[in-house]
């Protein structure tokens, strides 16, 4: 037992950080940007470690996009009516649905990263899941944007990469974090709901709100 939990140490760290992190974004609470930086940083070299070298640069760019998320969730602009505001809002940003006019635009920058990652692991790496790995990579990046500008759909995107990446894991031998994943998809489901419900009172407030001279 013992020998087994030092083997799986800092995939049981990560998964404990990860439960807490879901939590916070279930509740689109702003201290899962703080996680956000820990969390991906003790990843990059767990990933590594198992071959997949994609999660690894992934987990990169996770620590520093936490950075960014956090900034916009606290000072980011307010989108009205389509158009952006100039000013910055001393308000969090709101839970909103994404524009139709960017599905197309995140679409294309998908299936960029999907053949670009791929290609990277193909050529320079020994990754034995190069399609799964390169997909789960370029899927998160268009979540993570989603989730920075507080998209509601932010979550289906992370159904579809959590499903994947509890396949993966279990493929090579990262068990905590297999089930960690599979625990997402039902907290993700349970989250869009519950962001569903966010979304409706804030703006219930907002149209009680008498506006201000």
């Amino acid at each position: 037992m013992i020998a087994f939990l030092s083997a799986h140490w800092l995939d049981i760290t990560t998964t404990i950080l990860g439960l807490i992190y879901i939590w916070l974004e279930y509740r689109a609470s702003i201290a899962l940007w703080f996680i956000g930086i820990i969390m991906p940083a003790l990843d990059i070299y767990l990933y590594w470690q198992h071959g997949l070298y994609g999660d690894s640069g992934m987990a990169m760019y996770y620590t520093a996009a936490a950075i960014y998320g956090y900034i916009t969730w606290k000072w980011g602009v307010f989108f009205v009516k389509g158009k952006e505001r100039g000013t910055r809002s001393k308000k969090e940003l709101p839970i909103t649905h994404m524009p139709l006019k960017l599905y197309l635009p995140a679409a294309l920058f998908f299936f960029s990263a999907w053949g670009i990652i791929y290609y990277v692991l193909i050529t320079w790496t020994n990754s034995t899941v190069p399609v799964l790995d390169s997909f789960t990579n370029a899927l998160s990046f268009v979540g993570l944007w989603a989730l920075a500008r507080k998209y509601i759909e932010q979550w289906w995107f992370w159904i579809v990469v959590d499903i994947v990446c509890c396949i993966l894991y279990v493929q090579k031998d990262i068990p905590f974090k297999a089930g960690l994943y599979g625990l997402y998809v039902i907290i993700a489901i349970l989250g869009y709901f519950k962001w569903q419900r966010l979304m409706t009172q804030s703006s219930s407030q907002q149209e009680t709100t008498p506006p201000t001279p």
